[in-house]
């Protein structure tokens, strides 16, 4: 299998060419019937890339009324089709770091790995083999997230 592309990697930096997107997070209808609440003000700032032959990524940030990061998180999931005997095989593999910002810079927040080996054709009930680790992301981690948040918030126009 060819090696994916180096930015389809979880917590590496995002290529050059890459604009992210701004929406509200309230929906449309909740701002103009003023019933978003507290969400008012949010913004949801997202990076989605995807090479549909390897998988795909996704970066979402999301920012209080005041520009405040809130939360933030990277999440990429690889597809791999594998023959170890002959027998064809499809390997998902998910991984994140995501989770809230405190107002003291602390950060609260997991690390997830998942990884999902199913028969040909991607039948869920045929499914060979399920594995999944969950824990708090080191200082590395949330250091490299940081860096990517500060990396999509600056190409904001």
């Amino acid at each position: 299998m060819p090696d994916f592309p180096r930015w389809l990697s979880l917590l590496v930096p995002l290529p050059l060419d890459v604009k992210p997107e701004r929406k509200p997070v309230a929906s449309a209808e909740q701002l103009a019937q003023g019933t978003a609440g507290p969400i008012a003000g949010w913004q949801s700032v997202t990076v989605n890339l995807s090479e549909p032959a390897y998988g795909l990524r996704h970066v979402q940030i999301t920012l209080d009324e005041h520009g405040q990061l809130l939360s933030g998180g990277d999440h990429v999931m690889h597809v791999r089709e594998t023959t170890p005997d002959g027998s064809e095989a499809t390997l998902t593999d998910h991984e994140s770091v995501g989770g809230r910002f405190e107002q003291d810079g602390s950060f609260r927040g997991t690390y997830w790995k998942m990884t999902i080996e199913s028969a040909p054709g991607g039948d869920e009930d045929a499914s060979i083999t399920r594995s999944a680790e969950h824990r708090q992301p080191s200082a590395d981690e949330v250091s490299a997230l940081r860096r990517i948040i500060t990396d999509v918030l600056g190409r904001l126009p």
